[in-house]
């Protein structure tokens, strides 16, 4: 069954809506249904949005939930600010993988008006503090339906109504889009395998490097080995490059080419993708 993503800055009303579009779906379909929500156990939210580090615990723990619910049976709906375009991009690989569709809700407010609803809550408790909150609006990445991890999108203000019917139709009787080489599952492949990831991917940063010292930004960097070209729209740092290089590999070791040669292709749409 299909992936439904909220997204939003915080107190932008995702849960209100994800709550009036649950009752709506149980009383006019026969689906099940799963609510996926940010997991803070030892720390409280504005600990856990404090730090890189947790944050990245709490995105892991909410794709591994979306990996073992979303299914041919259940519709998953995740219910968390997903304002970072490459996190988005990874839940559309996994729906992508399991040949499900998907669609994106923007809950959109003025920043004004969300902080307002923030200080507002029953329980103080449950509040963003300013500088949290200043933070993840600043961070946010809105989403555009010109990626493909972004489309289909609805944009819903505070004063509309919420388009039960569309989102529906989005997800029901759309054909979900076939997996490709870079989210079919495969079994893990050989050592021979691994040292190729690692040596084309480190080829591929390096590359990267020395366009960047010649080239100005936005400007294509051409990549060795590579059928596509990398344009970026800043520079980058051999840490953020290390970083998803990282990422890329691990995701890789999951979902192995059957051709190596296929390597420096793959992580450069995953750095077009991501970044």
């Amino acid at each position: 069954m299909p992936l439904l993503m909220m997204c939003g800055f915080p107190c932008s009303g995702k849960t209100r809506r994800v709550e009036k579009f649950v009752e709506h779906v149980r009383t006019s379909t026969d689906l099940q249904v799963n609510v996926i929500f940010d997991e803070f156990t030892t720390f409280d939210k504005n600990t856990c949005y404090s730090t890189p580090s947790m944050e990245k615990v709490v995105r892991g723990s909410l794709k591994s939930n979306v990996e073992r619910l979303l299914s041919k049976d259940c519709l998953v709906i995740v219910d968390s600010l997903n304002y970072i375009k490459g996190f988005r991009y990874e839940l559309y690989c996994v729906a992508r993988q399991l040949k499900t569709t998907h669609c994106v809700v923007q809950c959109e407010c003025a920043a004004p008006q969300a902080k307002d609803w923030n200080k507002s809550r029953d329980n103080k408790d449950d509040c963003y503090t300013d500088e949290i909150m200043d933070a993840l609006i600043m961070r946010f990445e809105p989403p555009d339906d010109r990626n493909r991890w972004d489309n289909p999108l609805f944009i819903v203000l505070p004063e509309d109504e919420f388009p039960n019917g569309g989102i529906l139709d989005a997800l029901l009787k759309r054909v979900a889009p076939p997996p490709n080489q870079s989210t079919q599952s495969k079994p893990l492949s050989s050592a021979g395998f691994l040292h190729d990831l690692d040596r084309r991917t480190q080829e591929v940063i390096s590359a990267i490097m020395e366009g960047q010292r010649t080239s100005f930004v936005g400007d294509s960097i051409n990549i060795p080995n590579c059928s596509e070209k990398l344009t970026l729209n800043r520079h980058l740092t051999m840490g953020e490059l290390s970083r998803l290089r990282r990422q890329f590999i691990t995701y890789s070791k999951m979902h192995p080419v059957d051709d190596s040669n296929k390597i420096p292709t793959l992580f450069v749409q995953y750095l077009q993708n991501t970044l």
